[in-house]
């Protein structure tokens, strides 16, 4: 396996992650709608130990790919699996940090998530590809791409970047947010 191969499977795994969370969201709405209040908090401390856990898979990735100087790509690989969907080919969750930062800040430095979203799409169309247009399995009415953008978010928040006590639904930078971004917006193209 080389250094490419192991990035790829990074990101299978992050995506396997996803679909798990998905899944169990799911299946605590379902309990809160059936007043199954001990499923649906059972429910909700699996989703925080899965959000932990994904954290530390994001940390391992990060540190792997700090091992080499150059970005390693995960375009272009393709995995074979049996009668499964081809994994590892989204457009990865670095990529829509700044066009999220940047937007956020467009919009004033705190929005609603839709608009959010709506102006980061526009930043990133170049480089969505079609499997970010797809539907998400577990979630027919979501986007590939928009579920990737609120994970990033939730990175975001955790490094500080964006706010951790903002109401539900709003995105806010923080200082620590423009800070990044008006370092790094250089070297990401914009």
């Amino acid at each position: 396996m080389d250094k490419n191969e192991v990035n790829t499977a990074f990101e299978i795994l992050l995506e396997e992650i996803e679909e798990v969370f998905n899944t169990i969201s799911k299946e605590g709405e379902e309990s809160f709608k059936t007043r199954d209040f001990d499923k649906a908090k059972t429910l909700i401390e699996y989703g925080e130990r899965l959000k932990y856990f994904r954290e530390k898979v994001k940390t391992l990735q990060r540190e792997w790919q700090t091992i080499f100087s150059e970005r390693i790509p995960t375009r272009g690989q393709k995995r074979r699996t049996k009668g499964r969907l081809e994994r590892g080919l989204r457009t990865p969750e670095e990529s829509y940090v700044i066009p999220i930062i940047e937007s956020v800040i467009e919009l004033g430095g705190k929005a609603e998530m839709k608009d959010v979203l709506n102006l980061a799409h526009e930043k990133m169309k170049n480089i969505l590809n079609s499997y970010d247009y797809e539907p998400l399995p577990s979630n027919p009415k979501q986007k590939r791409w928009e579920n990737t953008a609120q994970w990033a978010r939730n990175t975001m928040v955790n490094e500080g970047l964006l706010a951790k006590d903002s109401p539900r639904g709003i995105w806010e930078i923080t200082d620590k947010g423009r800070k990044f971004y008006e370092e790094n917006k250089q070297s990401m193209g914009l």
